[in-house]
Formats: structure tokens, C-alpha cells, sequence
């Protein structure tokens, strides 16, 4: 009689582990199927996962689809909320049946309320200008005759601002 031998050796994955916490926690939002929360990225893909996270999908009364409502900030909505019937598909492709019949946006700030709190992506630090050594000797040059050193600073940034917008 041949046994079956388990090759784990009494280890388990993570995801079998994690796997009924995050099933209930997700059963709270309405999220029967927790593939759309765990594989985001996926299903709406790379661009529209950047922009939006699902926070929660409420069946209605009559039973004609649920309602699937998606967080993202105010500048971005726009962009999701032209992409919804896709994301739709694609949503309703993750489950296998149309569960989702539509998709309400909830805008909010970047860094989200108590119960949604996303991380969006941070803006790219923009590059500082290089500045002009003409435009920094003739800042220097008007305040040269202040005596005060916090006051020569300030007007010394105050002509370089003025000076580069002139030349710009």
C-alpha cells in the first residue's frame, strides 16, 4: 500500500494562512470575492490600479448586480470615471458572472479618510532650474549695501525671483 508523503513538512503557505482572516474581512465590505481586492493590479490593470482601490460592493434590493464603489482622489476621478464600463468587464471577468452593474466613485483626499485610507502614488520631485550666475551676482549686487544678514538674504532671494521671471 503506497502512503502518500507530504513534502511540506508540517510548513504551510502564507496565503493558506491569511487566507480566512482576509476572506472575512473582505465578507464585511461585501467583498465575496476577495481576488478583487488581493489582485487589484490584475484586474484592472497596471494604469487604472494607480489611479483607484476598491473599498466596497453593496448589493442592492432587488438583486440586479451590486454596486462596486472604487476611492481615488479629486484631480483623478475624472480619468476613472471615463474608464468605468471597461473596468466593469474587467471586474465581472475576475468573478465569471456580471456581479457588477455599476461603479460609484468616491473621491476623497490622497491620503484617504479613517476606513479607506490609500496610498496613491507621490508626485515626481520636479528638477530645480539652474540658476543664472549673471541673475546671482546682480541679486547680490542690489542688496549689497543692507547691513542686516537675515534681511540681505531675503532681498538677495527676492531679486533672483524677480531677475529670473524677468528673463523667462
Amino acid at each position: 500500500m503506497n502512503r502518500r508523503t507530504t513534502t511540506t513538512y508540517g510548513f504551510k503557505r502564507t496565503s493558506s494562512l491569511l487566507e480566512g482572516r482576509i476572506r472575512r474581512a473582505g465578507e464585511t465590505r461585501g467583498f465575496a470575492v476577495t481576488r478583487l481586492l488581493t489582485h487589484w493590479d490584475e484586474i484592472a490593470g497596471p494604469d487604472l490600479a494607480a489611479l483607484a482601490r476598491p473599498v466596497e460592493v453593496k448589493y442592492g434590493r432587488q438583486g440586479l448586480g451590486a454596486t462596486l464603489t472604487l476611492l481615488t482622489d479629486g484631480a483623478r476621478a475624472p480619468l476613472v470615471e471615463m474608464q468605468k464600463e471597461k473596468l466593469r468587464e474587467r471586474v465581472n471577468a475576475a468573478y465569471g458572472y456580471n456581479a457588477i452593474s455599476r461603479i460609484r466613485i468616491t473621491q476623497t483626499a490622497a491620503t484617504g479618510f479613517a476606513d479607506g485610507q490609500v496610498a496613491f502614488d507621490a508626485r515626481r520631485p520636479q528638477a530645480t532650474p539652474t540658476e543664472d550666475p549673471a541673475t546671482a551676482i546682480a541679486a547680490r549686487a542690489a542688496a549689497s549695501d543692507v547691513a542686516d544678514t537675515d534681511l540681505k538674504a531675503a532681498l538677495e532671494a527676492l531679486a533672483r525671483n524677480v531677475l529670473s521671471k524677468r528673463k523667462n
